[in-house]
């Protein structure tokens, strides 16, 4: 798992998709949650605005992360 550092209180799921480098557009971002490939602590994540917050972990594509502050 990796440890994806974040300066915020929170990052919304598509931007954090981006930031820690598993897609490399929003709309890669848009594609991988509507379609379910996104799972936000252990379940499939619908909602591309999603708040994420320290402690969340995001897996897609077989890779997880952890947002850290």
């Amino acid at each position: 798992m990796q440890e994806v550092i974040i300066t915020t209180d929170f990052i919304k799921l598509d931007a954090f998709l981006k930031f820690c480098g598993a897609v490399y557009t929003g709309g890669e971002a848009k594609e991988a949650v509507i379609y379910g490939e996104v799972k936000v602590n252990g379940e499939i994540c619908l909602q591309r605005g999603k708040k994420l917050y320290e402690g969340d972990i995001v897996e897609i594509d077989q890779h997880c992360y952890q947002v850290a502050k």
